[in-house]
């Protein structure tokens, strides 16, 4: 296993635990390919902050690695609403761009997300 997440997960359920400690769990799995784990830390991680719009933008992107457009356009519209209330503008504006691109990839298809 990498040495990062194994540290990261020893620190899961003490003292250190909160949103930026699943927000760092959910980065470190995406990088090592693990969308479902990345989204389960990420979710976790909201959970735990709902005002945290770089954590619902992360969550949105492992969803889309995973393949569950429907769960990521859900998550990106969530962390707009988030980061337009907390005038995070630049965040609202990358998730913003990314929920279009779902929109748009299952409208040329003719599918709803999955």
């Amino acid at each position: 296993m990498n040495p990062r997440i194994e540290s990261l997960e020893k620190m899961l359920d003490g003292p250190r635990d909160g949103a930026l400690l699943r927000f760092s769990l959910g980065n470190e799995y995406l990088k090592a390919g693990a969308p479902d784990k990345a989204a389960s830390s990420f979710r976790a991680a909201v959970d735990r902050d709902p005002a945290y719009s770089a954590a619902w933008k992360a969550l949105g992107k492992a969803l889309v690695e995973a393949g569950d457009d429907l769960l990521a356009l859900t998550a990106y519209e969530r962390g707009i609403a988030v980061a337009e209330a907390k005038g995070d503008i630049q965040a609202a504006k990358e998730m913003n761009v990314f929920a279009r691109r779902i929109r748009k990839a299952h409208e040329t298809c003719d599918t709803p997300p999955a």
